[in-house]
């Protein structure tokens, strides 16, 4: 995969820093690897790791997907949505990884183990063996309903309805203080941080991207929190995180956007230690028809919401 791209900087930066805080699937290790191997070139030229690049200077990178040596099935006790011969809908269970990173060694207690298992030799063959069927990428410590294809046909049919926007993607949030108002859209600009690889930001992102939030109160807990049904019309990797977390309403256990004593509080009262986010409906056409997905909020969430009484 070759990615072509010009650079956008106010001044200049080692070529390193700027990559790893671009890729950040990618240490800055990694990245002097991929420099050391010919993978990385500006304008035109092979470079050092140490080369300080400047704006408008043309960056090309090949990336190398390094096949991890074994991925081997293991029995989970998967949450099962939907499952038909074509796809299987899952509702994750927090803290666990959706598939195996080479660069991190990540091949055990992953999704994608317990998927193989599951599914046997019912997979596509289109695919890495570290993401079979899996078509969206989650974060670890978030619940989330997900998809994966059983077939090649299902899983191009779902790449290119999930590339085309053609997927209603909705999801739950309870975040720090009360929000008045009761419906809300954040527009924004957003990407990587150029000050730290693992933090995405609105505040002047590198390669910034047009990012479209929508969030509706649906009620208050204990009077100092918010219950939110957030829909996204782009997909940009921690969009809702920081999206909340830039107008003040943070959601609750993002150690990465935001850390206040609230956490503790609910540590010890809900048992919620995670952040209290959850990808709970999905809305498609599959088979010719409209379907809805839904993925009930775990344990750790519903102490917080279950005395509401909402249908969810």
């Amino acid at each position: 995969m070759i990615y072509k791209f010009c650079v956008l900087i106010e001044k200049p930066k080692r070529v390193d820093m700027y990559l790893s805080a671009l890729f950040n699937d990618f240490s800055r290790s990694y990245i002097q690897k991929m420099i050391d191997r010919w993978q990385v070139s500006v304008n035109g030229e092979w470079i050092s790791k140490n080369l300080k690049i400047k704006n408008k200077d043309e960056i090309q990178i090949e990336i190398v997907v390094e096949k991890l040596e074994e991925v081997l099935p293991e029995d989970m006790n998967l949450d099962v949505v939907f499952e038909d011969d074509e796809i299987i809908v899952l509702n994750k269970e927090a803290w666990i990884n959706v598939h195996p990173v080479p660069w991190e060694g990540w091949n055990k207690n992953t999704l994608v183990n317990g998927v193989l298992f599951h599914c046997k030799d019912k997979l596509p063959s289109i695919w890495w063996i570290e993401r079979p069927g899996i078509v969206h990428r989650l974060d670890k410590d978030t619940t989330w309903l997900i998809m994966i294809a059983k077939s090649d046909i299902m899983m191009n049919y779902l790449a290119d309805t999930i590339k085309n926007r053609e997927v209603d993607k909705y999801y739950l949030a309870i975040v720090v203080w009360k929000i008045k108002d009761t419906e809300i859209k954040i527009e924004s600009y957003m990407w990587r941080d150029p000050n730290n690889r693992l933090k995405m930001t609105t505040r002047k992102p590198v390669n910034p991207k047009l990012a479209l939030t929508y969030a509706t109160v649906l009620e208050y807990i204990d009077n100092k929190y918010t219950l939110l049904k957030v829909k996204i019309e782009t997909g940009r990797t921690h969009q809702i995180r920081v999206h909340l977390s830039s107008i003040w309403f943070p959601i609750l256990w993002d150690k990465t956007y935001w850390n206040i004593r609230e956490n503790k509080e609910n540590a010890t009262r809900y048992q919620l230690h995670r952040q209290a986010l959850h990808a709970w409906k999905l809305d498609l056409k599959l088979y010719w028809k409209d379907v809805s997905f839904k993925a009930e909020l775990k344990a750790d969430m519903k102490r917080m919401t279950n005395w509401l009484g909402l249908d969810l």
